[in-house]
């Protein structure tokens, strides 16, 4: 008997209750054997048509050559970093950089097929991941830039610098691709709200709400709140991205109707804001388990589609109270 067939004879008597305060999205007995049968198995060449919309359970190493060729827009890759880490049974284990250069490429190679000529292609990893990281992509795509965003989680180290921060190298197929920097803007309240000689605001914007600027996002973005229990993004996964992270990356490099494809989809954040977004989306997932909680996800999205930290248009700062004017 697997595993996801154990919890669910452990379930079976009653669903585990959860604190009224804690918004974590979780699996009952009955959401594990409903989304179940909505997952996606192919073992064969498939189109757009045949994968879209759908939350793909596998190991991506071995159907990537079954997934419709030029079909995607917007790549976003988080693989498993390079550490020793366990997601639900299954454990990745930490590499040498070489080691861990070598499974990248592998990758590489086994999806690149899948990329429009003007596609793009974000790539996650950590200060220890990105060693490899670079190496490998400008062997097969032009890289743009590196983001890093600030991960404020943890409790640090007593013999180290506290890791606080991820990188996203941002890179292309060719020079043709697209990017939208205005839909990207972070409003920032104005601490300093400096006047021109007419005594009129100078880059800046005063409202009934307060003042405010809008700046275009850097390659710095430290206004992200990494998923945690009072948060109704939150699940279980233990490398969750921030919604408003991805929004970020599919607002500023596709377009509505875009496609846009992870091949480590996790507990689904990629797909959920594509959703939201007006994209076509799918994505790959190995665990049961946390491809039924993308399917759970995706379906709440149908009555809420908005995302923390994104309102009214425009990205705002950490802990701040989006306002419209």
């Amino acid at each position: 008997m697997n595993q996801f067939n154990r919890e669910l004879q452990l379930n079976n008597s009653m669903d585990k209750k959860i604190a009224s305060r804690n918004h974590t999205i979780s699996l009952s007995r009955q959401d594990k054997i409903d989304f179940s049968s909505s997952l996606l198995k192919i073992k064969n060449n498939s189109s757009i048509d045949e994968i879209a919309s759908k939350t793909i359970q596998g190991d991506i190493f071995k159907l990537a050559k079954y997934l419709p060729e030029k079909s995607v827009d917007l790549l976003f890759i988080d693989p498993p970093y390079n550490l020793r880490k366990t997601f639900n049974n299954i454990v990745f284990a930490q590499k040498t950089i070489d080691e861990y250069s070598k499974w990248i490429e592998e990758l590489i190679i086994a999806i690149r097929h899948i990329l429009k000529g003007d596609a793009t292609l974000y790539f996650c990893g950590d200060w220890r991941s990105s060693l490899s990281i670079q190496r490998v992509l400008e062997k097969f795509f032009i890289i743009r830039n590196r983001i890093t965003w600030e991960r404020e989680k943890g409790r640090g180290s007593s013999s180290n610098w506290k890791n606080n921060t991820e990188d996203i190298w941002f890179c292309t197929v060719s020079d043709k691709y697209k990017f939208y920097p205005d839909r990207v803007k972070l409003k920032r309240k104005v601490l300093a709200p400096y006047k021109n000689h007419d005594g009129q605001p100078k880059d800046w914007q005063k409202s009934s709400n307060g003042s405010f600027r809008l700046t275009h996002s850097s390659n710095i973005w430290t206004d992200l709140s990494i998923p945690f229990w009072s948060m109704s993004e939150n699940t279980n996964h233990p490398t969750q991205k921030p919604e408003k992270l991805l929004a970020k990356v599919i607002l500023a490099s596709s377009d509505e109707g875009d496609f846009v494809f992870d091949p480590f989809l996790g507990s689904g954040t990629t797909s959920v804001v594509a959703k939201k977004l007006k994209r076509l989306y799918s994505g790959v997932e190995l665990d049961k388990e946390f491809c039924c909680i993308t399917e759970k996800r995706l379906k709440l999205a149908e009555d809420n589609p908005s995302i923390q930290g994104y309102q009214y248009g425009f990205f705002w700062e950490r802990n701040t109270k989006p306002v419209m004017d």
